[in-house]
């Protein structure tokens, strides 16, 4: 008994310094670098964030080694919810396609939220004469191994998207890989290759210019941004669903009921109406997972579906 009084003040301080959070700024390292599609998803949610939070949030760019510059920082900071990592759907896939990863996807890092689905959208040059998915597929079939698709590298999620699209329709077809997006996009658009899994946020204007024709969307469900594209699914490949999402991520360790408090900041700031319009504006879904474990359970997810398309491909680990 005579501790009692020892440990109610004890506990009591405990119960403050959690209550308290946050106290002081907290770092957000976004693992690419700046202008990207991460860091503009990033920075639409912070101000919103930050004012849920009551506490300056400080964007860290560490781009590099497609997130793992940024990610391995990260998974090293203190556990304590000062430091937060913007997390990209690369960071599931690059465990298969590297050699060696400085972390563990599962293990290192504490799932926060998931923030937003970016599709991509299958697109090609209007001379190719196939008017839908259905007709793509036969098309690319009655030519085996001759036809060419782009992407924004190896192991890119554009290629990986398209990989996925040729294993599940039983195509054959030649990878033409390029230095980034932009480029693959311009030859495509100059007919120079016939096909791609483009990111909607660049490829839909040339889409509504008519420079390309839209086949489908990559997600399960249609872009908001873009209502009028079917998504692949549902024009011609039942069960294909490949997207770039974002979300938050913080060290291992992070003690749960700042966890907890975090993924409620960060769903009420992505639902947050002029954050969701802007979103939706430019072609993406605001998607907030409904709990840490949700966001979790896409990261295994998305680790297996990735590593068995790498396999599949043939793609070898750099």
């Amino acid at each position: 008994m005579k501790t009692l009084p020892v440990c109610i003040p004890l506990l009591a301080a405990v119960f403050n310094a959690q209550a308290a959070f946050p106290e002081r700024p907290i770092r957000m390292i976004v693992p690419s670098t700046p202008g990207g599609g991460t860091d503009l998803a990033t920075r639409i949610v912070m101000p919103k964030l930050s004012e849920f939070l009551g506490q300056q949030i400080v964007i860290d760019n560490r781009g590099g080694a497609s997130g793992n510059i940024g990610a391995e920082l990260g998974a090293r900071a203190a556990p304590d919810g000062y430091t937060l990592i913007a997390a990209i759907a690369s960071l599931t896939s690059n465990a298969t396609l590297m050699k060696k990863v400085p972390f563990d996807i599962q293990r290192d890092f504490a799932p926060i939220a998931m923030t937003v689905i970016v599709p991509n959208v299958l697109v090609a040059n209007p001379s190719l004469p196939a008017g839908n998915v259905r007709e793509l597929i036969a098309h690319i079939k009655s030519r085996p191994g001759q036809m060419q698709f782009a992407s924004a590298g190896v192991g890119s999620m554009p290629h990986l998207m398209m990989e996925f699209f040729v294993s599940m329709a039983g195509l054959k077809m030649i990878h033409v890989p390029y230095k980034g997006a932009g480029p693959a996009l311009m030859d495509l658009v100059a007919g120079h290759v016939p096909l791609m899994a483009a990111n909607i946020l660049s490829s839909l204007p040339q889409v509504k210019a008519g420079k390309l024709r839209a086949y489908g969307v990559t997600s399960a469900k249609r872009s908001p941004g873009a209502p009028d594209i079917p998504t692949i699914a549902e024009a011609g490949l039942p069960g294909y669903d490949a997207v770039t999402w974002f979300g938050v991520l913080a060290p291992a360790g992070t003690p749960r009921g700042i966890v907890i408090q975090l993924h409620a900041s960060v769903v009420r700031a992505v639902n947050d109406p002029a954050v969701r319009k802007r979103f939706i504006g430019d072609g993406a879904d605001p998607s907030p997972s409904k709990s840490p474990e949700e966001f979790g359970a896409l990261l295994r997810s998305e680790t297996r579906k990735w590593a068995k398309v790498i396999k599949d491909a043939g793609i070898q680990p750099e």
